[in-house]
């Protein structure tokens, strides 16, 4: 087995692999837009392993993009071997590291139903960081929201809103693990153009004019079928404890029923008892869950 930096010539069966192997693995990056837009490239180092019959074994491919770097990590798209060797993963891991120069931290997320996979990152020295829940919601009825006097939800607005929705979602993530990270307005403006848009999905809660609830309501799918994506959904914090995001989670499911979607999904922290509780009441079930996985950079290892 050796290994080699993806070059554009094997981009197809990279690929192939990706698309063949994602329903065992965190898929949050392997989406057909994803994979089609993909290009190995600074951003997206990527190694393959090789076996004598040229075939692809095992992959190995991070992002580490303009956000990701400013928070300091990387993400790995994939992280995965079809043989089950330790070693395969560690030499997929020793060439990956040679990308990771002014960066604390890797994370790869992996469901907990893979158990070989979970065992195969802490063999590797990878911790557990916070593990994430998955719901859904399939219940038809819509409940109506109520917004107390003088609050208002609109519809976001292409080139006025962008620094609006990064102060309330900046605000209320400061202190989340996983989102500490600050969004630009240049990457709301990418949301807003990227695939997954749904034209209004973009919501924002205003009180006496001030912003300070943000909701996305965005295309995806799952086991194969269309669904609307919920998330972020975010209230400032000295907003919080008031019903508001309730009324915003109910906004938005309004808005996927009205645009068709019979199904909506989101992801929440484990840690983050509140918002699971609400996403509960409001007819979501948990049906998956995955474990984030940090490897530490600032120690020394390699």
């Amino acid at each position: 087995m050796r290994i080699e930096v993806l070059e554009n010539d094997r981009l197809e069966d990279f690929i192939k692999y990706c698309k063949m192997h994602k329903m065992e693995i965190d898929d949050s990056f392997l989406y057909d837009e994803d994979l089609r837009n993909f290009r190995p490239d600074d951003e997206n180092p990527t190694y393959v392993a090789i076996d004598e019959d040229n075939k692809i074994k095992a992959v190995a491919s991070l992002i580490v993009d303009e956000y990701n770097r400013r928070g300091k990590k990387g993400r790995f798209r994939i992280f995965h071997s079809e043989i089950q060797n330790v070693e395969y993963y560690d030499m997929l891991f020793k060439a990956i590291l040679k990308h990771a120069e002014g960066l604390d931290k890797l994370n790869v997320f992996v469901p907990l139903l893979n158990k070989e996979l979970m065992e195969m990152m802490e063999t590797l020295s990878f911790d557990i960081e916070r593990h994430i829940y998955l719901l859904i919601r399939e219940d038809f009825e819509v409940t109506e929201y109520e917004l107390p006097e003088g609050y208002e939800i609109k519809a976001f607005r292409r080139g006025k809103d962008e620094e609006a929705w990064c102060e309330v979602r900046n605000s209320a993530f400061a202190n989340l693990k996983g989102n500490e990270t600050h969004v630009t307005p240049e990457q709301v403006c990418k949301m807003v153009y990227a695939d997954e848009y749904i034209e209004g999905g973009l919501m924002i809660l205003y009180h006496n004019e001030k912003p300070i609830g943000v909701v996305r309501g965005s295309k995806d799918e799952h086991e194969g079928m269309p669904i609307m994506n919920i998330g972020p959904l975010a209230i400032m914090p000295q907003y919080q404890g008031r019903g508001l995001g309730r009324n915003l989670l109910r906004a938005s499911i309004k808005f996927a029923k009205d645009n068709g979607y019979d199904r909506t999904i989101l992801c929440v922290n484990a840690d983050n008892e509140r918002a699971k509780a609400l996403y509960i009441q409001e007819g979501f079930n948990q049906i998956e869950g995955v474990a984030c996985y940090k490897y530490d950079l600032t120690q020394e290892r390699y």
